[in-house]
């Protein structure tokens, strides 16, 4: 088993600055084969772990995203039902004949969850944002990520090729079942630290020195403690840190018209834009080394 150090190296290799926690988490993830859930608000780079895990393995990253009303056959399998009628219409009058034939691999759709299972090499299973599907898709979720095998009626039992690198993503907008969490590793990914979130800004964006990426996470940091609607993520962090790099700023201090007029690229709505006021804006940026 990889250390947590080595992880984290591996992880940043590729882009993810991890804190130690979660380099844990997934160490630790990977020696026991359990699926990992992740929980925290949206914007703090939860489904990045998820794509940086393939990377680190050098996979297939295969993706899930759940939302009200998903069922089984949406993420896990379905009949290609266009092409079996045009068989059955080819073979009219000789319809039993063909009858084992359409329900047949060749008519067979895989959805991310069966294909997930079938690949020869290990892929990262991302079922990301679970926490907006329903408590009958939790509960089918439960039988696969026990087994990792399914049944389709017309082809029997599928058993997993190989066992998926399992990564589950929750913003919390409800309790997911204990079942669940019991069968899970369980990490809560939070906001970066200032110094982290420069690292981040540093690894992710270039031409972005040092010292801007210090002063973009601290100045980030201080709008994040303001009482806003919608709390800025480290997606829009790292979109405003390529805005400022692109119009060639080298220090937020030297131009803080720069500063207030990108600072749509961290607020996403109407009262968070009113809120934060030139003046506002002026004296966060006192705040910035």
């Amino acid at each position: 088993m990889k250390t947590r150090d080595q992880i984290a190296e591996r992880l940043a290799a590729c882009g993810y600055i991890a804190d130690g926690e979660l380099a844990t988490a997934i160490s630790l993830m990977q020696m026991l084969r359990r699926p990992l859930l992740l929980e925290g608000e949206a914007g703090v780079g939860k489904t990045e772990v998820a794509k940086a895990l393939a990377c680190v393995h050098a996979t297939e990253l295969i993706r899930l995203q759940c939302y009200e009303g998903l069922d089984q056959s949406q993420a896990l399998y379905e009949w290609n039902y266009q092409r079996q009628l045009l068989a059955i219409e080819a073979h009219r009058g000789h319809a039993e004949q063909i009858e084992d034939q359409i329900f047949s691999e060749k008519y067979l759709l895989e959805r991310p969850l069966l294909s997930a299972i079938r690949r020869g090499t290990p892929p990262v299973l991302l079922i990301d944002e679970i926490d907006r599907a329903d408590d009958e898709f939790e509960a089918f979720l439960l039988e696969l990520l026990s087994d990792f095998q399914v049944s389709i009626p017309e082809l029997g039992t599928i058993k997993a090729t190989s066992i998926p690198h399992v990564v589950l993503t929750s913003n919390g907008t409800r309790e997911l079942s204990d079942a669940l969490r019991r069968r899970c590793l369980y990490h809560y990914v939070d906001y970066p630290d200032v110094d982290r979130e420069a690292r981040i800004i540093l690894a992710r964006i270039d031409g972005a020195s040092a010292q801007l990426s210090l002063q973009i996470a601290q100045m980030v940091n201080s709008v994040r403690k303001e009482e806003l609607r919608k709390v800025p993520g480290v997606a829009e962090t790292l979109d405003w840190a390529a805005a400022l790099v692109g119009l060639d700023v080298r220090d937020l201090k030297d131009r803080p018209e720069i500063v207030q007029d990108t600072l749509m690229c961290l607020l996403k709505t109407h009262e968070d834009r009113a809120r934060i006021t030139r003046e506002v804006s002026a004296r966060l940026l006192g705040r910035v080394a």
